[in-house]
C-alpha cells in the first residue's frame, strides 16, 4: 500500500530542503528510520502540503521559531537554506533574523545570524 503522506511530504522535502533536508533524512536511517518517517510524514506531507500559506510564508515562520528557540541550529541552517530555495532572499532573512532580536533577545537573533552567514558561505562554495 502507497502512503500518500509519505509521498507528498518527500515531495515537498525534495523541494524545499534539496540535498539538505535528504540528508537529515539518511542520517537517521541506521538510528531511528520511523523518525524519519515522520519527519517526512506530518510536518511535510500533512502540514507544509496545506494551502492556508505558501510555502515562503512557513519558511518565515520556521525560521522565526527556531531562531526563537535558540537550540536548534542545524534545523535553523536547514531552514534558512530552504527559505531561500523558496524565495525568501537574503535582506528579507536578514530582517527576520534582526527582529528575532526584539521578541528572542540578541543572543537568539546573533546566534541566527551567524548561523544564516554560514549557510551563505556554503552555498557560495557549491557555486
Amino acid at each position: 500500500m502507497e502512503n500518500s503522506r509519505f509521498n507528498i511530504g518527500l515531495k515537498l522535502l525534495e523541494q524545499i530542503d534539496g540535498e539538505a533536508g535528504q540528508n537529515v533524512i539518511e542520517s537517521l536511517q541506521d538510528i531511528c528510520p520511523d523518525l524519519a518517517k515522520y519527519t517526512i510524514e506530518y510536518p511535510f506531507g500533512d502540514i507544509y502540503a496545506r494551502s492556508g500559506l505558501d510555502l515562503k510564508s512557513r519558511e518565515i515562520a520556521t525560521i522565526a521559531a527556531l531562531t526563537a528557540l535558540g537550540h536548534c541550529t542545524p534545523q535553523l541552517k536547514v531552514h534558512l537554506d530552504a527559505a531561500l530555495n523558496v524565495g525568501c532572499t537574503e535582506d528579507e532573512i536578514k530582517e527576520i533574523l534582526l527582529q528575532m532580536s526584539v521578541y528572542a533577545g540578541f543572543p537568539a537573533a546573533l546566534n541566527g545570524m551567524f548561523a544564516f552567514k554560514d549557510v551563505l558561505e556554503q552555498r557560495k562554495l557549491k557555486q
